[in-house]
C-alpha cells in the first residue's frame, strides 16, 4: 500500500541526488550494492547489541538506494532486466539482515525466545511473500493482488519501531516496548498477505486453466 504513494514521493525527492550521482560516473549497480552493504552492515553490527537507534538511522541512509539506483536506471535510459533480477535479489538480501539483526539480540542479550522466533518468522515470510508473486508471474499469472503487508509495511513498521526503542538509551522509558508490538504486527499482517496472494493465485491459475480448456474444445470442433 505505501508502495504507491511513498514510492512516487521519493523519487521526486531523490532525482536531483541521483542526477548528481550520473554527473559523477557512479553506475546504478554500485549504488545498488552499496546500498544493500550498508544496510547489511547496520543491522548486523547494531542491532545484536541492542543498538537501535543508531542502527536504525544508518540502515535508513542506506535503504533509499533501492529507489536512488532505479532511478538513476530511468535517467540513463539503461532499464534492464539485470538491474530488476539484481535490485529484487539484494532487497532479500536486506530484509534477512535487518530481521536476522533483531532475532540475534532477542537470542542473545534481549533475552526473549519468542520474539526471537517472531523475528525469524518476520525473515521467512517476508521472502516466501515475495516469492508467491515472483512465481505467479513466472507461470504467466498477474497476482492481481498487493496484499495488507508488502516490502514498504514491512521496514516502515519495523525500522520506525526499532528507532523509537532505541530512545530509552537516551532516557526515554517504556518505549522500547513498541519494537515487540510492531513485529508482531509485521508477523501477523506477512501471514495475512501470504494467504491472499496465494489465494488469488489459486483463483487465477483456475480461471486460466479453463480457459485453456475452452480454447481446447473450441479448436477441436472446428
Amino acid at each position: 500500500m505505501l508502495n504507491k504513494y511513498a514510492r512516487a514521493f521519493f523519487t521526486r525527492v531523490l532525482t536531483p541526488f541521483a542526477a548528481f550521482l550520473i554527473r559523477r560516473g557512479v553506475s546504478p549497480d554500485a549504488v545498488t550494492f552499496i546500498g544493500t552493504a550498508g544496510v547489511v552492515a547496520g543491522a548486523l553490527v547494531f542491532f545484536p547489541r541492542g543498538e537501535f537507534f543508531w542502527g536504525t538511522v544508518v540502515i535508513t541512509l542506506f535503504v533509499f538506494s533501492d529507489l536512488v539506483d532505479g532511478n538513476m536506471a530511468r535517467q540513463l535510459g539503461r532499464s534492464s532486466r539485470w538491474g530488476a533480477f539484481l535490485d529484487s535479489t539484494l532487497d532479500r538480501v536486506a530484509d534477512s539482515a535487518i530481521f536476522g539483526g533483531l532475532a540475534l539480540w532477542y537470542a542473545g542479550s534481549g533475552d526473549d525466545n519468542i520474539l526471537c522466533a517472531v523475528s525469524i518468522f518476520c525473515l521467512a515470510s517476508g521472502q516466501v511473500v515475495s516469492y508467491t508473486k515472483a512465481r505467479g508471474e513466472a507461470i504467466g499469472l498477474p497476482v492481481a493482488v498487493n496484499g495488507l503487508v508488502e516490502r514498504a509495511e514491512r521496514l516502515v513498521i519495523s525500522l520506525v519501531a526499532a528507532g523509537l526503542a532505541g530512545l530509552h538509551d537516551f532516557g526515554v522509558p517504556g518505549i522500547q516496548v513498541l519494537l515487540p508490538i510492531a513485529l508482531w504486527i509485521v508477523a501477523a499482517g506477512s501471514m495475512v498477505t501470504l494467504v491472499q496472494r496465494v489465494v488469488t493465485v489459486r483463483r487465477e491459475s483456475a480461471e486460466a486453466d479453463a480457459a485453456g480448456g475452452a480454447a481446447q474444445e473450441s479448436e477441436a470442433t472446428q
